[in-house]
């Protein structure tokens, strides 16, 4: 009597090998693309979080400024926004590299400059959430780096 074995041929084998191995290159960028935009969608809520701040500070008649660079306490107000870097309390974000809060009147802006450990293909990328003389607050994104026009999150635009 004859036994046969059973299993895969080499052949096989590398077919199924050179299948992950293409499936792979496929996903990794994609899922680095993902990973930008949800990176930049996360800061881009981390800043929203400031406007409430900002306008409370503004309805008080104060001059709204980053914690940091408050100097008059009763003219100037913490709005709470700091780096990775630095401590105390307030909306952290460790994917921004610089982050600042400028305001003439009521108008002004909150920014935030990506870096830290933000994925490198939206480091140097400006994201700002900036008010009007109204009251009406627009996002804004200004690219830097690989920065492709998917990862810009909704409501949200380009500027050149």
């Amino acid at each position: 009597m004859k036994t046969m074995q059973k299993g895969f041929t080499l052949i096989e084998l590398m077919i199924v090998i050179a299948i992950i191995g293409i499936l792979a290159a496929i996903a990794l960028p994609m899922y680095q693309d993902y990973i930008s935009k949800s990176q930049t969608t996360r800061v881009v809520g981390e800043l929203s979080g400031v406007k409430t701040a900002v306008d409370a500070a503004l309805f008080d008649g104060k001059n709204p400024k980053a914690g940091s660079d408050v100097t008059k306490p009763n003219e100037d107000a913490a709005v709470g926004l700091k780096t990775g870097n630095d401590d105390g309390t307030s909306v952290r974000s460790n994917l921004l590299s610089d982050a600042s809060v400028k305001f003439e009147g009521n108008k002004g802006s909150i920014e935030g400059t990506l870096g830290g450990n933000a994925n490198k293909d939206i480091h140097g990328t400006v994201i700002a959430q900036e008010r009007d003389e109204d009251g009406i607050w627009k996002c804004t994104i200004k690219a830097g780096g690989k920065f492709k026009d998917k990862f810009i999150p909704s409501g949200c635009e380009k500027k050149q």
